[in-house]
């Protein structure tokens, strides 16, 4: 494992927990969760993340 997938790793953990500590993860659901929350930090780590553009406020 890379060293950036290593450090990804590590960072998704600490989320989830925190996700669960706070109750908006539950033990049961934590499959669908991780690996999602692991593919957004892996590619905002590799540089290939790009958000959504915000909205334009009505004038």
């Amino acid at each position: 494992m890379e060293k950036l997938q290593k450090e990804a790793l590590q960072v998704t953990k600490e989320i989830v927990v925190k996700f669960i500590e706070t109750g908006r993860v539950s033990p049961q659901n934590i499959t669908e969760i991780f690996p999602a929350v692991y593919e957004v930090i892996l590619n905002t780590i590799e540089g290939g993340y790009t958000p959504a553009p915000a909205e334009e406020e009505a004038q």
